[in-house]
């Protein structure tokens, strides 16, 4: 027989969060894996659970993961849970999952609280589409590559920040993305829980005489596609008629099937593009 890794969500601020299923599940599996046992031993105790624990973290994630799989192999279950929040969303529990998926050992995930969706129903932006980031990449390079990616995002971007770092990301995203809507959350299900409806060049202006605390998850909202066409629109006027004309025929595309798509790109009529290509020769 082989065991079940199972996903278990954890509180991210508010114990009543659990669910009957996690404590259950908790209390019945082999062995619990923990993000850091430090702080999940808190959690354990609260609820009077005696199961055994062991460390499953980002700097033993891979040797680590393929331990707990022998253990599943071997007809053991296994309860992975994260610091606070659903397994696998932002942390290491993706790799062990694929490596369950590649060892052919069923994995399961028990729902409950996840900081980005929380945030994201309580800000006031929209909700339909959404873009998860976590946290933006360290590395300079990989950073700046994300924020060009996110600079025409039209869905709702979801991002998280350590308070350090809260003030130079806000920053960075202002310069890419303009000074957009956002809504910026912290202590999320906690007492003095707190989310703002703002901007990013109000935000700068409060942590000027404010130190960012707490952890921080800020819905942004995402560019109007009406913004991106007139800024398309505008970079085509920046050519003669004759020149877009050119930019499409050289690709291969026909005389009229040109026409149509110059004529879409500057917002035109096509009988107005074949008049200016008229009066131009």
């Amino acid at each position: 027989m082989i065991g079940t890794l199972y996903l278990c969500a954890t509180p991210i601020g508010n114990l009543e969060d659990i669910t009957f299923r996690v404590l259950r599940t908790l209390n019945e599996v082999d062995l619990i894996a923990a993000e850091d046992t430090r702080n999940s031993i808190k959690l354990l105790n609260h609820f009077e659970i005696k199961t055994p624990m062991t460390s499953y973290h980002e700097f033993n994630k891979i040797e680590k993961a393929y331990y707990l799989v022998e253990k599943l192999k071997e007809g053991k279950n296994i309860a992975l849970i994260t610091d606070a929040g659903t397994p696998g969303i932002s942390d290491p529990g993706e790799d062990i999952v694929r490596i369950c998926y590649e060892q052919g050992v069923p994995v399961t995930s028990l729902p409950g609280a996840v900081a980005c969706v929380t945030a994201l129903t309580m800000s006031g932006q929209k909700t339909r589409r959404f873009a998860f980031e976590a946290f933006l990449p360290r590395d300079k390079k990989q950073r700046v590559q994300v924020l060009e990616e996110l600079k025409n995002e039209t869905r709702t971007i979801i991002i998280y920040e350590a308070p350090h770092h809260l003030v130079k990301t806000i920053e960075q995203l202002k310069e890419y993305l303009g000074n957009r809507n956002l809504t910026i959350c912290k202590e999320l299900t906690k007492k003095h829980e707190t989310k703002v409806r703002t901007t990013f060049d109000d935000l700068l202006e409060y942590y000027k005489e404010n130190s960012p605390r707490g952890e921080y998850v800020m819905v942004i909202a995402g560019r109007e596609f009406e913004d991106i066409i007139k800024d398309k629109q505008n970079e085509w006027k920046e050519m003669s008629i004759q020149e877009h004309m050119d930019y499409y025929e050289k690709q291969g595309v026909d005389h009229k099937e040109a026409m149509k798509k110059v004529a879409k790109d500057r917002g035109m009529k096509k009988r107005d593009v074949y008049q200016s290509l008229l009066e131009d020769k």
